[in-house]
């Protein structure tokens, strides 16, 4: 599977990986020497999250490189009157009698505490495409699904302040 991912979520990747290698691995390996020096490594718990936060260090690191190895990099373009990548979009929700909005995103930038919701979610490829006034089912398994309506669409672009996911 590859993921569809902006030239900004590209450079943001390598931007961390930059970071993680440069500035914070060298700090973490510090820290890992510094705590096995404190004694008996069979019950040393500093030594231990000094070691676990340095996997984890380069865990993320080899998730960002195989991220950007295996990227499909898609173009930010799509008609002026339907919904589209960065598109901020308020939705009614029927059953509810509920009016939510929106932003559509890459997956590596989803957020749906903030309001960023990606564009592979059940939300996401339901809306992508259509105009104001549609109404779309968003199917979220075999069993359930739910009718939205496009009320507002906002044209947006590729916010380059906008975090990339963590973990």
């Amino acid at each position: 599977m590859h993921d569809e991912l902006t030239e900004v979520d590209i450079q943001k990747m390598k931007d961390e990986i930059r970071w993680r290698r440069e500035e914070l691995n060298p700090k973490l390996r510090d820290e890992v020497r510094r705590t096995r020096e404190l004694g008996d490594l069979s019950e040393n718990d500093e030594y231990r999250s000094a070691k676990r936060e340095w996997n984890r260090n380069n865990s993320r690191i080899r998730y960002l490189e195989a991220m950007i190895e295996t990227a499909v990099v898609i173009k930010v373009d799509h008609a002026e009157d339907t919904v589209g990548l960065f598109d901020k979009v308020t939705l009614f929700y029927e059953e509810d009698d509920e009016e939510n909005t929106i932003t559509l995103v890459t997956t590596l930038r989803n957020d749906v505490f903030g309001g960023y919701i990606s564009k592979e979610s059940p939300v996401g490829k339901a809306i992508m495409g259509h105009k104001v006034g549609d109404r779309v089912i968003v199917q979220v398994n075999e069993k359930i699904s739910y009718p939205v309506v496009i009320r507002k669409i906002e044209k947006g672009e590729d916010d380059p302040n906008l975090k990339i996911q963590q973990y």
